[in-house]
């Protein structure tokens, strides 16, 4: 049974006639006496006047006020200003609820050892499958040729796979030297067949470095995943703006990082296009339809992973002067570190 508390006027001891009048600095509710004329506001019958009650919702950004919950959704909450000028809105995600990324999800070794190969060539395998077009058996074929190393086809596709959380681990230690602080951010997704199903790559590309903050795997287009994305970026730096299509999925997303603005392209006549994202996705298309779609999730998700290494921090760009996109975010490596990170052979 639910407990009932009692109000009535401090000043009087009204108990019937009164009515609400608005909200006090603290976000509790005032009252006004219709005999008396006293306002108040209650107390919970737990707080004692010598321990206030604990602020539990922001103050307004705008005026200072507190605010209220003006909706509660599964991946947001919704707080509005108390002040009838104000009625700014804030909205805070709920980490909670939001589901991790599928780039956390990786599998494999993380290093080099126990192998039967040399580094050297492992490494040379890894760089024609993606950065080349070249298949398995015809890498293969050309270790066979040119190095006269006898390499399964098979141990080459295992290779490809399994040594994503090594390159992961890398990228996880080089990316807090670089600097995404820019202008715009730019968001897309694009669809993979697994085991001829459909699937969305979410996608997160910063627009002066072209290099790709992050990725998501999943079956579902729907605004669940554009919050599992943007929070998982969000650590990387502050842009200005986020620039995505028409697609409804990114609103309430983008409305959770504050102080960025949502750019919402209409056509290609825009001075803000999304055509440095569309290009990934060209490059990626180009890559991915030679494998004629993936095996299953796992390895797609590992697959795609190693793409994303191999373009940010090894394939060089000649729209950035042929620097990759790490080294126009401000990545400076000796000789040394370079070999420790495998980035030169």
């Amino acid at each position: 049974m639910a407990k009932l508390y009692q109000i009535c006027c401090p000043k009087c001891n009204n108990k019937t006639d009164f009515y609400r009048y608005g909200k006090d600095a603290h976000g509790r509710q005032k009252y006004q006496c219709e005999k008396c004329w006293h306002q108040w506001a209650e107390n919970h019958p737990c707080e004692s006047p010598g321990r206030p009650r604990k602020k539990e919702y922001p103050s307004c950004p705008v005026c200072g006020k507190a605010m209220y919950v003006h909706h509660d959704r599964e991946h947001y909450i919704h707080y509005s200003c108390t002040d009838r000028k104000c009625r700014h809105s804030v909205f805070v995600p709920k980490p909670t609820a939001i589901s991790a990324p599928s780039m956390s999800k990786l599998f494999g070794k993380t290093d080099f050892k126990r192998m039967r190969y040399p580094v050297h060539v492992i490494l040379m395998a890894l760089t024609m499958f993606y950065l080349g077009k070249n298949s398995f058996r015809n890498i293969a074929l050309i270790l066979r040729t040119v190095m006269n190393i006898q390499v399964s086809h098979t141990t080459i596709s295992n290779w490809c796979t399994r040594f994503a959380p090594m390159f992961q681990n890398m990228a996880i230690q080089l990316i807090p030297a670089l600097n995404f602080n820019s202008d715009e951010w730019h968001a897309d997704e694009t669809v993979v067949k697994i085991q001829g199903e459909k699937y969305y790559l979410w996608l997160i590309l910063d627009s002066e470095t072209r290099f790709v903050l992050g990725f998501h795997l999943d079956r579902h287009r729907d605004s669940p995943q554009a919050f599992t994305i943007l929070e998982a970026v969000k650590p990387m730096g502050t842009p200005q703006a986020i620039v995505s299509d028409r697609y409804f999925a990114y609103q309430m997303p983008v409305k959770t990082l504050h102080g960025v603005q949502h750019i919402r392209v209409e056509s290609f006549h825009d001075d803000i296009t999304n055509n440095l994202i569309e290009c990934f996705n060209k490059q990626f298309k180009a890559w991915y339809k030679t494998k004629q779609g993936f095996s299953s999730f796992a390895s797609a998700n590992n697959l795609i992973s190693m793409f994303i290494f191999f373009y940010n921090f090894v394939r060089p760009h000649s729209a950035l002067n042929n620097l990759t996109p790490a080294q126009c975010a401000g990545l400076r490596l000796s000789k040394k570190r370079k070999r420790e990170f495998l980035l030169i052979a």
